[in-house]
């Protein structure tokens, strides 16, 4: 009799448990519609009709359940969480807000067995700190959101630049990503994509660039105009030794680096942070600016990235990610192209 009672006393509280955990389960129904409206609200998202809404409801529980999925792993160093992007696929997001363009002679001058290998100004930098933060040089604009045009390779070559410029001369101008996008053309396409060393060429050549407040940002490809006064100056770029975090670190230790990198994925683009070391391969699909370096407390070594998604993405619009990762790309790949402008 007593077996009996307690088979019955286990039954009931089973079936108490499970419907507790159906009630408030991560994805019950209920509840993430209640997060997708919350969402639309945040970001001012408005849908054509209840049929796109539908869809994009759809993506957006599928990257709710990624996000709370890895957030429950407590051994993550980096967190994840849904933002302005996460009603859009992973394609979509690529085609989007990425926008990096590698011409094939790019990828050979700064492979470590090419002929065309030159040596770079910072090689010989014998002490690079433990940490190097160009936010607090006063070396880095406020973060900037590309918008809806791939055109992440003007804001990285931009925020090189504004870099250079501040510990050159002395001034730290916010820069015009509009009058690139707009007059360099030399193999790159506007918001279909472009490379940032050819937006060092377009500098050079033009004498200067002008700043973001003689030519604002449209986000979109507008019209050249060449009359803009010149604000900062380059003599030159170099191109870093391929896949040499060293190298990359002694640059990055005397002024902000152009950097390409694997932006596309799902976790890459739903960071919210923390020292990232998630999935990511080597397919260069975007480009940031390397802006400083550190270790955290629990002695993780980091790079400092500055994005162009605007300040709601990842730690107020940067990204800390993992530091000699025992891979000789760097994470994401991003030790495998970059490129820096000379004063």
């Amino acid at each position: 009799m007593a077996s009996i009672t307690l088979m019955i006393l286990a039954v009931i509280l089973c079936s108490r448990t499970s419907g507790a955990t159906s009630r408030g389960g991560l994805f019950e129904a209920s509840a993430v519609t209640e997060k997708h409206e919350q969402w639309m609200a945040r970001y001012h998202r408005a849908y054509s009709d209840e049929t796109e809404k539908t869809n994009r409801f759809e993506i957006f529980k599928k990257n709710l359940e990624f996000v709370e999925r890895h957030n429950m792993n407590t051994n993550m160093t980096y967190k994840l969480d849904v933002n302005q992007f996460s009603d859009l696929t992973d394609e979509e997001f690529r085609v989007r807000y990425t926008g990096l363009v590698v011409p094939e002679d790019v990828l050979k001058i700064s492979s470590s067995d090419s002929d065309k290998k030159v040596s770079f100004k910072h090689e010989n930098v014998s002490d690079t700190g433990e940490s190097m933060d160009w936010r607090q040089e006063g070396a880095v604009t406020p973060v900037k959101n590309q918008g809806h045009c791939g055109v992440c390779w003007a804001f990285s070559a931009v925020a090189a630049v504004e870099g250079i410029t501040k510990i050159a001369k002395g001034e730290l101008l916010s820069l015009s990503e509009q009058q690139l996008l707009d007059c360099s053309r030399d193999f790159n396409q506007g918001c279909a994509g472009g490379i940032m060393s050819k937006a060092f060429e377009y500098i050079i050549k033009n004498q200067g660039i002008t700043t973001e407040d003689n030519y604002p940002y449209q986000e979109s490809q507008q019209t050249c105009s060449s009359t803009r006064p010149v604000a900062a100056t380059i003599s030159g770029y170099e191109t870093l030794p391929r896949d040499d975090e060293k190298s990359l670190l002694k640059a990055v230790s005397k002024q902000p680096v152009s950097v390409a990198i694997n932006g596309h994925e799902a976790a890459f683009k739903q960071y919210r942070g923390g020292i990232f070391d998630g999935d990511c391969g080597t397919q260069l699909t975007h480009a940031v600016t390397i802006v400083g370096y550190g270790m955290s407390e629990e002695g993780t070594k980091y790079w400092l990235l500055k994005n162009s998604w605007g300040q709601t993405w990842g730690e107020n619009g940067y990204m800390r990610i993992k530091r000699d990762a025992e891979l000789p790309e760097g994470m994401c790949g991003l030790a495998r192209l970059a490129f820096y402008p000379l004063a």
